[in-house]
């Protein structure tokens, strides 16, 4: 595959890893994103047909994956009509996934405008430290014009108490640190993943002037927004038979959000 060594992507070429060809196994630190959302919510592996109803507004639509998914066959899911992907890079400062390379590069190579994520352990390390090793393992900003800003993919504890032990007011000091230290590193702010029901029970801050809101509802409808989100940049609607999610706009703006 050949390497793209601008910007996010050049960080990419460092991490390449050899990947076998099968599925990716079970690793312990490897929480997909929604993954707790579904455990706790329900609704996960619901398979919703948006991409049928013709009433929809501009939409594009998109997939997110992880280890989890090992080699991804990205021609496959762009010929079922998905035009963007976001990849897990990191969770916490103790996980890199190790099929990054064949997950960002190849989405990217298919035609795919794609982003990376964090899952965030916010009981483990500061803010500040999650971003640090978030951009410096895949999760970077560049103005290449297919390259999404890093999501901070904010759910339900995977060890432990639903909070991870944290204040409203801690959390939010938390969440803001991981976004001002992602946008000193990349001049972008990042998205902030999440539930209406996690982040108004344990979060309730306001990012709306500075982050787009991707929220998780697996439903036919996206429903109650988390605490001032006037409106919604992503949705994830299902995990079956993979991560899907719909952008709130037609394709120029998507290619905006990449732009910055």
């Amino acid at each position: 595959m050949k390497a793209l060594l601008t910007g996010a992507t050049a960080v990419v070429a460092a991490l390449a890893l050899a990947t076998p060809a099968t599925a990716a196994p079970v690793v312990p630190e490897d929480h997909a994103m929604g993954s707790q959302i579904a455990k706790h919510e329900g609704g996960g592996d619901r398979r919703i047909a948006l991409d049928a109803d013709p009433s929809a507004q501009a939409v594009v639509y998109g997939i997110d994956v992880s280890g989890h998914q090992g080699n991804v066959d990205w021609a496959h899911w762009w010929g079922q009509g998905k035009r963007f992907a976001y990849v897990k890079a990191t969770e916490s400062t103790t996980y890199r996934n190790p099929y990054f390379a064949q997950q960002y590069n190849g989405s990217y190579n298919v035609g795919m405008i794609r982003g990376a994520y964090h899952f965030a352990l916010p009981d483990k390390s500061s803010g500040a430290t999650q971003a640090d090793y978030f951009v410096n393992n895949g999760g970077g900003w560049s103005r290449d014009g297919k390259t999404l800003p890093g999501a901070l993919d904010m759910e339900y504890n995977p060890y432990g108490a639903t909070c991870y032990g944290l204040s409203k007011a801690s959390m939010v000091a938390w969440i803001r640190s991981f976004s001002d230290r992602y946008q000193a590193r990349t001049g972008r702010w990042p998205v902030i993943y999440t539930s209406t029901s996690w982040w108004n029970q344990c979060a309730s801050g306001d990012f709306s002037s500075t982050n787009p809101l991707w929220v998780a509802r697996y439903s036919s409808s996206v429903g109650t927004l988390p605490y001032n989100w006037g409106y919604h940049t992503f949705w994830q609607y299902s995990s079956a038979p993979i991560d899907q999610n719909q952008f709130n706009g037609a394709a120029d703006r998507l290619r905006a959000l990449a732009n910055g």
